[in-house]
């Protein structure tokens, strides 16, 4: 009862987000961005290479961009949802095992501040401390690194999708529909290489990668899309 109570409470007290719930979230808007432009300027110059009707144009560039922002805030929130439903499996088994193999529960603590490096005595104190006070607490953060009462959350991973995607798609498709039409192909490539040069930036940045390397590889991927949607239109 003790151990349910304290699920409950952590919950119902849930604090502020983890850094861990803040880059999910983040994660999930740079891939949505990502995705938004490749997917609209690959529609745009496939369209636009076959007509030069910039109305076509423009409703098929944004049929796509709202197509793609849905998509992707679907995927987010299915893929959330059971990465959410997941960690909530384990908290529960966690706490019927509390209740039917403390023992072994406890060794478990135990177990991992002596991996650590600490004396079996210290150990041993240390887990009898922490199991007294937070023993649930204490083993999904042990065993799974999880922080109790903190989950995935899929909304926010959806909206940040669906934001994003919709605002990077927007970058290829402003440029290609409101530029002039002698500058359109030249204004989209350029927003294009922009936007996600950027979402390179801001994805190396997040996972403490290399700029230099995301922003490259983000620029030639766009490219070798514009390239091949362009040959499609040139076929159609």
């Amino acid at each position: 009862m003790k151990v349910i109570n304290q699920a409950k409470s952590t919950h119902q007290k849930r604090p502020t987000q983890t850094m861990e719930e803040r880059l999910n979230t983040l994660r999930a808007g740079v891939l949505g961005s990502n995705d938004g432009i490749l997917t609209v300027v690959g529609v745009l110059f496939s369209v636009a290479v076959a007509t030069t009707n910039q109305f076509t144009i423009f409703i098929a560039g944004l049929a796509d961009l709202l197509a793609c922002a849905f998509s992707m805030a679907s995927g987010e929130y299915a893929s959330v949802s059971t990465q959410k439903d997941t960690e909530k499996a384990v908290v529960a088994q966690e706490a019927r095992l509390l209740k039917t193999n403390y023992d072994d529960e406890f060794k478990v603590v135990v177990d991992h501040y002596t991996a650590r490096g600490v004396t079996p005595t210290t150990a041993t104190q240390i887990a009898q401390s922490l199991m007294a006070k937070k023993p649930l607490d204490t083993l999904v953060s042990i065993k799974y690194d999880l922080q109790l009462g903190h989950y995935m959350n899929p909304w926010n991973a959806a909206f940040s999708s669906l934001f994003a995607a919709s605002a990077g798609g927007v970058f290829p498709l402003a440029a290609m529909t409101l530029a002039p039409v002698a500058y359109q192909w030249p204004a989209t490539i350029l927003a294009v290489c922009f936007s996600v040069a950027l979402t390179g930036f801001t994805s190396a940045k997040l996972g403490n990668g290399s700029v230099k390397t995301a922003m490259i590889r983000n620029v030639v991927i766009g490219i070798l899309t514009m390239i091949i949607h362009y040959s499609i239109g040139l076929l159609l």
